[in-house]
């Protein structure tokens, strides 16, 4: 605009006008008619240059940009699919590791109901311990009673003998008496037969006490091997299933880290996509601005070419009237000198205000 304006300042246009005569004389020889030809072509030429120079430049090629952007977007979907099969697998896992946890408390309860029972065999097993040395303690008394049978049995016997001696002595003379051998073998028989039937019976009993808790005893003892068995089955199982476990939350705390070390990642990438794509935005509207600040001077520009052709063909109509003029007055020549000078001020690509100053001189 400065040069435009420069240019609208320097210019001045000079134009003949041959005084009014009476009389029709010749024109001298020294008159000479200046047509402005050559500054409206001086003109033109720096306004054809100036809009060469502030045509907006080539266009900008986005494209890279636009690849840019697209394989950052194809990376964010990637990595959003990638996002929802981490995701998809911690659920998994998380699945897993209930069903495993479950899988655990219903052995654990199992176990426990299983230790529960042992504990119950083990005090059947000390109760019938208990029985056991009960009935011992029974067969030692019987055996003891037995004894004491026996040696009152040989003290009874002892004294009815000596009884049966004195007797025999005593009543020699007298009449004939009981035969108490007889008698004391038939005591001795009866009482040998009271302890053979007690000791039996005491052995019979013994015995079968003693058969029934063998039996309960090799009963309980199966049923403890089983419980034992079946509790290191447990036991073995369950070390299965807390390694399973461990590995199986190892595994989930790995998915995690790496979810979250993806998250980080890919929400800095996008942070500088973001600023990038800002970036592009601003430099876009920057453009904009740049090419409406140039089209509204190109509009200013135009304007002030178009009232400057209306200017220059109002003088060429000036100058060929003139020339008519002139034809049919020859007299001498009178020199008009008009400047013209048109002031506009401009701020922000826009006219504030417009001035036109004439000043005109004759020679």
């Amino acid at each position: 605009m400065a040069a435009a304006l420069g240019v609208l300042m320097g210019c001045w246009l000079e134009v003949r006008r041959p005084p009014c005569r009476t009389s029709m004389t010749a024109w001298p020889p020294t008159w000479t008619r200046c047509v402005p030809w050559r500054a409206n072509t001086e003109l033109e030429v720096k306004i054809r240059d100036w809009y060469q120079r502030q045509a907006p430049g080539p266009a900008r090629d986005y494209s890279q940009y636009y690849r840019t952007i697209e394989e950052l977007q194809n990376k964010i979907l990637t990595a959003t699919v990638d996002n929802a099969n981490i995701l998809l697998q911690i659920d998994n896992a998380r699945l897993a590791a209930d069903d495993f946890r479950t899988k655990f408390e219903t052995e654990q309860a199992l176990r426990l109901s299983v230790e529960a029972d042992i504990n119950g065999l083990r005090r059947v097993l000390d109760e019938l311990t208990l029985a056991r040395a009960d009935l011992e303690m029974q067969i030692e008394n019987l055996k003891e009673e037995l004894a004491y049978l026996k040696k009152n049995h040989e003290e009874e016997m002892n004294a009815l003998r000596g009884q049966v001696g004195g007797e025999i002595n005593v009543e020699m003379d007298a009449a004939p008496g009981v035969d108490l051998s007889r008698i004391l073998n038939e005591m001795r028989d009866q009482y040998e037969k009271m302890a053979e039937k007690n000791r039996k019976d005491a052995e019979d009993w013994f015995f079968s006490k003693t058969e029934e808790l063998n039996r309960e005893v090799a009963t309980n003892s199966e049923l403890v091997q089983s419980g034992k068995s079946e509790i290191s089955e447990l036991r073995r199982t369950m070390q299965a299933l807390e390694i399973e476990l461990q590995s199986q939350l190892s595994m989930k705390a790995s998915l995690e880290g790496n979810l979250a070390e993806t998250e980080n990642r890919y929400c800095v990438q996008l942070s500088q996509i973001q600023g990038l794509i800002g970036s592009v935005e601003e430099q876009l509207a920057q453009l904009r601005c740049e090419m409406e600040q140039q089209n509204q001077e190109y509009k200013i520009l135009l304007d002030v070419k178009t009232r400057l052709e209306q200017e220059i063909a109002t003088y060429r109509r000036l100058l060929e009237g003139e020339d008519a003029h002139l034809t049919q007055y020859k007299k001498e020549p009178v020199t008009t000198r008009q400047v013209r000078t048109i002031v506009e001020e401009v701020q922000d690509g826009k006219v504030i205000s417009s001035r036109e100053q004439v000043h005109q001189t004759t020679r």
